[in-house]
């Protein structure tokens, strides 16, 4: 089995060698010395992240501190070309498990739309709350995977707020039951165009999924306006929990990241 991970902040490894020892401390080593019950010996890793990974063995374990020997620190650069789920806010924390999956799936960054039919509605304080929830959900996620970066929660966007960011993205596509090319060609196409040999500095796919009534023709229009395209995922229509991992999953194999 891999061996389990726990997350330092980012920069926190930067000084390690292979040799030195690390000391794991707050609620991370907490989880990892009452919950998981690490003991002297066993083999952990420790990431920030933000792409740097130590491998190690726990010298020592104490209360709310878990000490790892250094075996190896390796750096997990961030893909060139990423994808970024555009999730519609969604009634029964479907949203948050849409996230949640995509990111154990190898999702890069998750946006929260505030769509015209979301019931769901982050105002005030209640969206740094759910904001921050979203972000504990994807860490947790992460985490799970064994992943050494961390999917970034972005801010979350109104209409206006995400016609810009398809506007910036080198793809955007609208996962649509109504829409006539399949989600495989639409990737294949872009795949097999000069898109993928394209300018300096990373590349965006954004996913978006609408929330359980689905994305408006209004919406539609003015996404596909701004640079948008459609694209059906398959016979069935999915969930809005269910959509965009399972479009994670294609891209991700059609575009040479698995």
């Amino acid at each position: 089995m891999s061996n389990p991970v726990f997350f330092a902040t980012p920069g926190a490894l930067d000084q390690q060698v292979p040799g030195s020892q690390y000391v794991l401390q707050g609620a991370e080593a907490r989880h990892a010395v009452t919950v998981k019950r690490i003991s002297v010996g066993e083999s952990v890793d420790i990431a920030d992240g933000a792409g740097k990974r130590l491998t190690g063995t726990v010298a020592a374990v104490g209360q709310g501190e878990l000490t790892v020997e250094c075996a190896a620190l390796e750096t997990e650069e961030r893909p060139d070309l990423r994808l970024v789920l555009v999730q519609a806010l969604a009634k029964g924390d479907r949203d948050e498990l849409a996230a949640e999956t995509a990111t154990e799936l190898g999702i890069d960054a998750v946006i929260p739309w505030q769509s015209e039919r979301s019931i769901v509605r982050w105002k005030g304080e209640r969206a740094a709350k759910a904001h921050a929830k979203w972000q504990s959900v994807v860490t947790a996620a992460a985490k799970q995977a064994r992943r050494a970066w961390i999917p970034e929660v972005r801010a979350a966007v109104d209409g206006a707020g995400l016609q810009a960011a398809v506007s910036a993205a080198d793809l955007a596509i609208i996962l649509h039951e109504d829409a006539v090319r399949p989600l495989r060609a639409v990737l294949e196409s872009w795949r097999d165009g000069d898109s993928m040999t394209g300018g300096p500095g990373p590349r965006e796919i954004l996913l978006i999924v609408g929330p359980e009534g689905g994305i408006s023709p209004r919406e539609v229009t003015k996404l596909c306006s701004a640079g948008a395209v459609t694209a059906l995922l398959g016979h069935h229509v999915l969930r809005s929990s269910t959509a965009g991992p399972a479009a994670t999953v294609l891209a991700s194999d059609i575009l040479g990241r698995w």
